[in-house]
């Protein structure tokens, strides 16, 4: 059974040709078992390289988009399905409606708000999805520290601690995501 596999990550390519290298070889990666990308519908940034990729190795893609930023982030009209919401709050619960687990590249503050509110959203209960960051090149060292910093100070509980899975390469997210399924 094909697994939908939500990605957060920049409408923005970065610049270090690495994090480009990134969504590719995670769209390869998402394409090879199948399974159905589920991302924020732009053409532009690292989530259009990803989309990209993920269509250049025959797999399916899912984009939801706010109708306001159709124009600003370019949407990308070549996805299989393109899903128009009204607002970021729509957007985030369709895209926690259509993915059964979550990957985080390098990205913004758009990154950085849908992976916290997912993670929010775990440790109320409200779901169960694993969620994994990939902190490639150490582009996340700087939030790691943070994160660090709010469970030393008891901001933060050991347990929920854990709620996010940290790895710096594709292949360790795909097994983390491939235990959860299993």
């Amino acid at each position: 059974m094909s697994k939908n596999i939500l990605v957060f990550c920049g409408s923005q390519p970065g610049l270090e040709s690495q994090f480009e290298q990134l969504a590719m070889e995670l769209g390869k990666a998402i394409a090879k078992r199948n399974w159905v990308l589920v991302y924020g519908g732009a053409k532009v940034g690292l989530m259009g390289i990803l989309a990209d990729s993920v269509l250049n190795n025959r797999a399916k893609v899912i984009g939801i988009i706010p109708h306001f930023l159709s124009e600003k982030e370019v949407e990308h009209s070549g996805i299989t399905s393109l899903i128009y919401v009204n607002s970021m709050h729509e957007r985030k619960q369709m895209m926690y409606e259509k993915s059964d687990a979550v990957v985080v590249l390098p990205g913004g503050y758009g990154t950085m708000d849908e992976m916290f509110e997912f993670l929010t959203w775990t440790q109320l209960c409200l779901h169960e999805k694993p969620i994994v960051l990939i902190n490639a090149n150490g582009y996340y060292d700087g939030l790691l520290t943070q994160i660090n910093h709010m469970e030393s100070t008891g901001f933060i509980s050991k347990s929920t601690r854990k709620l996010l899975s940290i790895t710096s390469d594709i292949d360790e997210a795909i097994l983390e995501i491939e235990r959860s399924f299993f």
